[in-house]
This record gives C-alpha cells, sequence and structure tokens, in this order.
C-alpha cells in the first residue's frame, strides 16, 4: 500500500491550500448537524411537556432548526464548487505525468503501452478516478471526526450506557472493511481490465470499419463485442457486489442503532430519565454518526482499487519511474495563464556528420524474429537505402536506430559520441521519420503536419512540394484547413503516406528517415519524391542526408549506398553496381522489383521504360 498513499499523500500537497480550504468548507458541513440535533430536542421536550413554553418559542425553534439546514446546503454547495477545482487539477496532474513519461522518458515507449490505445484511454480515465477519489474521501474525515467525537461526548452526558452500545456496531464495519480489502483489490482489478478491453475492441472496431464490412464480419465483431461485454459485467457486478457488501453494512448501523437506542431507552423514558428531546437527539445524531466509519470504509475500500490504480498507470511510465514520479509536481494551470510553450526545437549545435550503429540486435518476444548484429554508417549528404524481402527486419532496424524498440545488443553513436537512449536523442531537428503506416488524427490537414509547431508558409510549402503533394492540395476546397477525418480516412493511401512525409520534411531535420513509401505510392510519384527532395538537397532547401527503407528501383538507383537484409542479417552492402554482382538477394529483388514495376506499369497504362 505505501505507493499508493504516496500518490494520495502528493496529490494532497500538490495544491495544499486549495485542498486545506477545501476540507475547512467541508468541516461545517459535518458540523452544523450537533446545531440542528441541539436544537430538536429543545424542540420535542418543549412539545412533550417536559419545558415549559409558548407556541411563538416553539415556532422560534422550528425557524431555527430550519435556518441551521439552509446554512448547511449553502455551505455544502460552495463546498463542493470550490472542490471540483481541485479534483480536475489533480486529474490533470496524474494524466499529465503519464503522459509526459510515455513521450519523453528515457526508453521505448512501445514497452510500456497497452496491447491497445482503449486500454491506455481506460487508465488514463478510470485509474485517474480512482486515485484521485480516494484521496478526496479524506476531505470529510476531519469534520465526520470532529462531529463524531463531540455528538458522543453530549450523547454520553444524557445516557453512557446507550451511547457506548451505539459503538459497537460502528466498530463491527471497521473490521469488515479490514476483512475485505484483498477481496476487493482482486476483484477491482480484474472488473478494471475487462471494462478496457470493452473499450479497446470499441475503438478497434471504429477504426476498422471498412475492414469489418469488406470482410463480412459485422455479425463476428458484434459477437465478440457482446462477449467482452458478458466479461465486464460479471466482474462489474462482482465489483459492484464487493463494495456495496460495505455500504449496506455501514447504512445498516444506522437502522440498528436505532432500534438499539428505543430498546433501551423505552425503560427510561418511562421513569421520566430519557426525554422525547433526547430521544430526538439520539435519533439525529445516529444517522450522522454513520458518517464517520462511512468515510472510514469508503477510504479502506478505495485503498485497493487505489492500488490498482497505481500499478496500471505506473506500468505506462519508465522503468526508472515510480509512484512518486507519477504525482510528482504542481505544474497545472486551469485558472491562470501557464508559461509560455517552447514548441521549436531548440538548437542542437551537433549538426550530423555520421551516425553509425554497431552490432544491433532486437529480437521481437525473444524469438529468432528481428534482427541481429547489424552494422550501419551513414555519413552527411549520403541517401542511403534498407532494402530487403518482406519480413527481413527493414522497419525493425529504422526503429531501432530511432529508439521507438528496445536494443537487445549494438550500440549508436552520433557523430562518434556514445547515444544512451536514441529516443530522447534523435528527435527534430536532428532526426525525423516517416513511418510506414500513416498515423493522422481527425484534424485539419495543417494541423496534422506541424501538430502545434510554428512554420512560416515558405517551409510548409516547401514541404508539399517536396512530398509531391501541392496537386492534391490544390484538388481539397478547403485547402490546409481540410480535416482528414480519423486516422486520415478521408485521404487516399497515398496522401495519408506523402502527408506523412510532408510532416518530417517541414522539421527540416539533419537526418530524414523514411520508412517505405512504395507501399501506397505509384512507380512515377514515388520517383517524382525522391527527385524532388535530391533537388532541393543540392539547393540547400531540404534534408541533405537520408536514411530509406525502399524496394523501388527509382530509390535503389540513386543510392550511394544500399544495405540488404535477409532474416534479420545484413546480406551485403555496398553501391547497387556493386551488389547486383556479388549479392545474389540483391539480384533477386531487382529481378522481383522490375517485373513488379512493369506489371504496375501496365495496370495503370504508363508506358514501361527499360
Amino acid at each position: 500500500m505505501r505507493p499508493v498513499m504516496l500518490v494520495a499523500t502528493r496529490l494532497a500537497r500538490f495544491d495544499l491550500r486549495r485542498y486545506l480550504i477545501g476540507a475547512l468548507l467541508w468541516m461545517p458541513v459535518s458540523v452544523i448537524p450537533l446545531a440542528g440535533g441541539l436544537v430538536l430536542q429543545r424542540l420535542f421536550d418543549q412539545i412533550s411537556g417536559h419545558r415549559a413554553a409558548t407556541l411563538e418559542q416553539s415556532l422560534w425553534l422550528c425557524a431555527a432548526f430550519v435556518g441551521v439546514e439552509v446554512v448547511r446546503g449553502l455551505v455544502l454547495v460552495v463546498a463542493w464548487s470550490y472542490g471540483v477545482y481541485w479534483w480536475g487539477a489533480a486529474a490533470t496532474l496524474l494524466r499529465a505525468n503519464a503522459l509526459r513519461s510515455i513521450l519523453t522518458a528515457r526508453g521505448p515507449a512501445a514497452t510500456r503501452l497497452p496491447h491497445s490505445p482503449g486500454e491506455a484511454v481506460a487508465r488514463f480515465r478510470d485509474d485517474v478516478s480512482d486515485l484521485v477519489d480516494l484521496t478526496d474521501e479524506s476531505v470529510p474525515l476531519a469534520g465526520s471526526t470532529l462531529f463524531g467525537a463531540a455528538a458522543l461526548v453530549i450523547m454520553a452526558s444524557i445516557d453512557p450506557v446507550v451511547t457506548l452500545v451505539l459503538a459497537v456496531p460502528m466498530i463491527a464495519v471497521g473490521v469488515l472493511s479490514r476483512l475485505l480489502n484483498e477481496v476487493i483489490r482482486r476483484l477491482h482489478h480484474r472488473a478494471r481490465v475487462l471494462g478496457a478491453a470493452v473499450t479497446a475492441h470499441i475503438g478497434e472496431t471504429f477504426g476498422g470499419v471498412l475492414a469489418i464490412k469488406t470482410a463480412g464480419a459485422e455479425d463476428a465483431v458484434l459477437e465478440r463485442l457482446r462477449e467482452h461485454n458478458r466479461g465486464r459485467r460479471d466482474a462489474a457486478v462482482k465489483d459492484r457486489l464487493a463494495t456495496d457488501v460495505l455500504d449496506t453494512a455501514t447504512g445498516a448501523t444506522v437502522e440498528i442503532s436505532i432500534g438499539l437506542v428505543l430498546l433501551l431507552c423505552a425503560s427510561a423514558m418511562r421513569r421520566g430519565d430519557f426525554t422525547v428531546g433526547d430521544l430526538a437527539l439520539f435519533t439525529t445524531y445516529v444517522g450522522w454518526l454513520t458518517a464517520l466509519p462511512r468515510t472510514i470504509g469508503g477510504i479502506l475500500y478505495r485503498l485497493p482499487r487505489g492500488a490498482v490504480a497505481t500499478e496500471r498507470l505506473t506500468r505506462l511510465m519508465a522503468p526508472h519511474e515510480d509512484a512518486g514520479d507519477l504525482s510528482h509536481g504542481d505544474d497545472v494551470w486551469l485558472d491562470r495563464e501557464p508559461p509560455p510553450v517552447t514548441t521549436s526545437p531548440p538548437d542542437r549545435g551537433d549538426a550530423l556528420q555520421v551516425v553509425e550503429a554497431r552490432g544491433l540486435t532486437v529480437r521481437h518476444d525473444g524469438g529468432d524474429r528481428g534482427v541481429r548484429a547489424v552494422d550501419l554508417r551513414v555519413a552527411r549528404g549520403s541517401f542511403t537505402v534498407i532494402t530487403g524481402a518482406v519480413g527481413s527486419g527493414k522497419t525493425t532496424l529504422v526503429r531501432a536506430l530511432l529508439g521507438l524498440v528496445p536494443l537487445d545488443a549494438g550500440t549508436i553513436t552520433w557523430n562518434g559520441r556514445p547515444v544512451d537512449d536514441p529516443g530522447t536523442f534523435l528527435v527534430p531537428g536532428r532526426a525525423a521519420y516517416a513511418s510506414q503506416v500513416p498515423r493522422l488524427f481527425s484534424e485539419s490537414l495543417r494541423e496534422n503536419l506541424l501538430l502545434g509547431r510554428p512554420a512560416d508558409g515558405d517551409r510548409l510549402g516547401l514541404a508539399l512540394e517536396l512530398a509531391a503533394f501541392e496537386e492534391d492540395l490544390a484538388g481539397m476546397p478547403e485547402g490546409m484547413d481540410t480535416i482528414v477525418g480519423p486516422r486520415g480516412v478521408r485521404l487516399s493511401g497515398g496522401q495519408a503516406q506523402r502527408a506523412t512525409a510532408a510532416r518530417a520534411l517541414v522539421r527540416a531535420p539533419d537526418l530524414l528517415v523514411v520508412d517505405d513509401l512504395s507501399s501506397a505510392l505509384d512507380v512515377e510519384t514515388e520517383r517524382l519524391l525522391w527527385d524532388r527532395i535530391a533537388d532541393a538537397a543540392r539547393d540547400g532547401r531540404g534534408p541533405g542526408t537520408l536514411l530509406v527503407v525502399s524496394h523501388r528501383r527509382a530509390a535503389l538507383e540513386r543510392a550511394d549506398q544500399i544495405v540488404v537484409l535477409d532474416r534479420g542479417r545484413v546480406a551485403g552492402h555496398g553501391p547497387l553496381g556493386e551488389l547486383l554482382e556479388n549479392c545474389p538477394e540483391m539480384r533477386r529483388l531487382w529481378s522481383e522489383e522490375r517485373v513488379a514495376e512493369a506489371g504496375e506499369r501496365t495496370d495503370t497504362g504508363t508506358p514501361g521504360a527499360e
């Protein structure tokens, strides 16, 4: 429980002033019923004849009771309104720290992210709420404790025996909460996992609507969703049942306590030692006294939930980070202007001369797939192509070089200097990456290219020109303000890939890494793209150093050096002419590509050029 207590303590302290003010505002909400009970005691004693009073005095007591409740209601509204800000800020702090770690912490984020975006969204939504609710539950604790102590003193002064008996059910609730602690933790963890599976399935369904309709798999997808929902429902029912047992047991103490008061006080009331006003006070206080065991019980059953949430959120963070980093800091600005955001990459001061990799080894899931003992040297101004058959490890190699997947072995250097964490080092403006699978957001084309970075129109226009996108842009009525849709569904495959290339180009990197643009481009479009990038490099307008994954002749013929991969190992490297002479794998790939390009030209009606 230490990590969850650390997080809860940090959340209370990160905006301590607001947290304490909120606690002080909640204290009258819990304490004001003391006055209401005393007013009722006096009122019922007057009505029953134990105190002499006029009708006017009784009416004034009724008005006083109403006034007490109105004041309590007003304080409750103010306390709730004030506490909402703290709740939102605390949740934002946790989400910001987890997201910061995913995006900027050392080490590849791919090893920490769950199997689907929906699972990550579930953690950011549900697990954050569990942790903030745990901390928030401590706010009314001081008021409930103060009310309980004062109420017990008042009740003990009237009848100590009855007061002592009333404490027994509350002690039983505390013991039951302790016994159910581990059960609640286990059930809640399962409910969260299965709930995240539903979220993940829905997200993947919306992302693959076209594939589902094409395959005629609608019924299968719906049945899988029903299956996930059945599992989630069963787990949620068990989780809710465990917590409701505690809530019900706590609530039952009210009825039990009132019953005990009636049984024990009946004889005293016959003797006149226990008045109707005393009974009204006891029954009023009994209901409010349960706030203390309810609060304590709430904290006790939220503790295992918080432990589950802490574990799931810290799993998103880097290996060297823990629960302290999850709740660290106080940089949340919800009602004031934040500091200016630095959106331009800093001047690195170490322009690329040469980047080298020695002995890079990546094994997927500990098996044979991946790359093994690969050496790679990319000098400034060079055009390097990595090629190979499907599954030879091309994408794995460039992702390992950029720190997007963890290395099992090997070293990377930049200008002869070791790079300990390439994921945080090879970033704009040192390097930019256009991936094989375009990652676009349901925003405007402009936002997808800039991603918050300021860029003048000339630089943006140059990036679109180099990516051979200007004609496509001219055909869009809304131009750069065109909404591309989720994952770029309003763009063709080739447009999405060239938009990804333009996004990398607009960052003016020293090293441009491009992973297989040819998967959705025709031969002539890809040739045009490489021609433009090469011309811009000669003029000093574009990136002069390229590392490209491709099997297309347009890229292979332009390359200064080619690295041929075969089943994760280097089968040959050097200029195209040398490889065609001494590398059988290169000759095989070259022959297959000539046949494929000839077929593509025939299909599109483009005359071949041999």
